[in-house]
């Protein structure tokens, strides 16, 4: 907490009066709303893709996902179990040249014990935000110990240790918003918060709240985009051997299994002429399968996975794309991270001229406020929010780029279940976010399986869009 306002500073000034009164609200709320986190549990459970994931230049054919289980006490005594879960993802969170899948996948499940003991031995009563606030520095601080404990050749990423530490953070907000029988959402203003956003981000945002940033009540749908991978069959023609388990084995046949409209293509990043027609090669099949279904909405995101060499690569390429089918260049909506994660060492490749032609948004490298403001500065137009970095991360992220007017947009990381949930709440309460990612159902169907009955509107995609209006239980909703 912080220390009280003298007199003196209290009447310096209307504004700072006012501002007070918003923190002493929220100082008495907090007394009686705030809870402790009284035990976590965890375990992992693995999957084998059904057909494999082209990532950058690694096919992924398996996933591990962490579950948590966060059991919290109330000011008035009261047990409540939260509950978090998120794929492990480290083919993308701790991409590595020297350690294999099954190192840096063992390392972040050593990862995950330390993490689930510093969030068990964290005694505070608060808020979820301010939990995770004080929490991340030891996550980290964790993070590099285990590194030179185990000897590793290169540190263990930011980026790594927030998707770790991911399903910790969301068991904690889901026990939050049920102890107070509430959607997590009806949980982020100055009743249940102790400080505003100026204590997590700049103090432009003095007195202000992430309730300013999000809706209380969900989008009752968003368009669901569907994964294209660089692997992927387009026609009938292209595939190679049918998995024959009553799912499509092409895009042809996707399209009106689920009546889609919104796709996201995985690009080579690394071969122009590949990536030119690849989109072409993609949009001749999405106008031929829609036209037969009376379909007229398309729109396309592409991600290149880091895989450009600079920017000029990716200017060409829409200038070609644009020359060639303007169709289809009008249809994309934006473009995810074209060039390597680290900012810092690689200033030279700013997105100016990139971002005129389409919203360019940072997704591996946004970690946290500092680095969305360092993109900012070299041009970045957007921002990628992901469950998998965290509900607070995403939370504070989501104002800080609504208040700089960037634009914003969810995706997963091939999250299946309860991550797919969590995913999708956030999605479908962020103005501005005009779809949702939601490919497990393509790559490892056999998690979403025991989630399908209780909530079909989710995880049974029909007309292109999920009913994200039914995210409306307490806590995050998932269970």
């Amino acid at each position: 907490m912080r220390p009280a306002l003298s007199r003196r500073d209290l009447l310096r000034s209307t504004v700072g009066f006012a501002a007070a009164g918003i923190a002493g609200r929220a100082a008495t709320s907090w007394r009686s709303t705030g809870v402790r986190i009284e035990e976590i549990r965890y375990d992992f459970e693995d999957f084998t893709y059904r057909t494999p994931m082209k990532f950058a230049a690694e096919l992924v054919d398996r996933t591990t996902i962490l579950n948590v289980d966060c059991i919290v006490r109330t000011m008035i005594g009261r047990s409540v179990r939260g509950f978090g879960s998120m794929k492990m993802g480290n083919t993308w969170s701790f991409r590595s040249r020297a350690l294999s899948y099954d190192q840096t996948l063992n390392v972040m499940k050593k990862l995950a014990g330390r993490i689930a003991k510093l969030t068990a031995d964290y005694r505070e009563p608060g808020h979820p935000i301010d939990a995770n606030h004080a929490l991340e520095p030891t996550y980290l601080k964790a993070a590099e110990d285990l590194a030179k404990q185990l000897k590793l050749p290169e540190p263990i990423p930011k980026l790594c240790t927030l998707v770790t530490a991911s399903a910790f953070d969301a068991a904690i907000h889901d026990a939050f918003g049920k102890s107070h029988r509430l959607n997590c959402y009806h949980t982020y203003g100055p009743d249940f918060l102790p400080h505003d956003l100026s204590a997590y981000l700049t103090p432009e945002f003095r007195g202000e709240f992430p309730d300013r940033y999000i809706s209380r009540e969900p989008k009752a749908r968003l368009p669901v985009y569907h994964l294209v991978g660089g692997a992927d069959a387009l026609t009938a023609s292209d595939v190679k051997q049918r998995i024959q388990d009553g799912l499509p084995d092409s895009l042809a046949e996707w399209i009106p299994y689920n009546g889609l409209t919104h796709f996201k293509i995985k690009m080579e990043g690394n071969d122009l002429r590949w990536d030119v027609e690849r989109v072409l090669g993609v949009d001749r099949v999405v106008v031929e399968a829609q036209q037969k279904l009376r379909l007229a909405e398309r729109v396309y995101s592409l991600d290149f996975n880091e895989m450009c060499p600079n920017v000029d690569y990716l200017v060409d390429f829409l200038h070609q794309v644009r020359e060639r089918a303007p169709a289809a260049f009008e249809r994309i909506q934006y473009i995810e991270q074209p060039t390597k994660r680290d900012l810092r060492a690689d200033r030279a490749n700013v997105m100016h001229e990139a971002a005129k032609l389409r919203p360019v948004v940072i997704d591996e490298s946004l970690t946290d406020l500092e680095s969305l403001m360092l993109a900012r500065e070299m041009g970045y137009s957007g921002v990628a929010l992901k469950a998998c970095k965290g509900q607070t991360q995403s939370l504070l992220m989501a104002a800080a780029g609504q208040k700089f007017k960037m634009f914003l947009c969810v995706q997963d990381l091939t999250c299946p279940g309860a991550s797919l949930i969590h995913s999708a709440g956030l999605a479908a309460r962020i103005p501005g976010v005009a779809a949702i990612e939601a490919n497990a159902r393509q790559f490892v169907p056999a998690a979403n399986a025991p989630w399908v009955d209780k909530f079909p509107g989710l995880f049974v995609i029909k007309d292109g869009t999920m009913q994200t209006g039914l995210l409306t239980k307490p806590g995050l909703g998932a269970v």
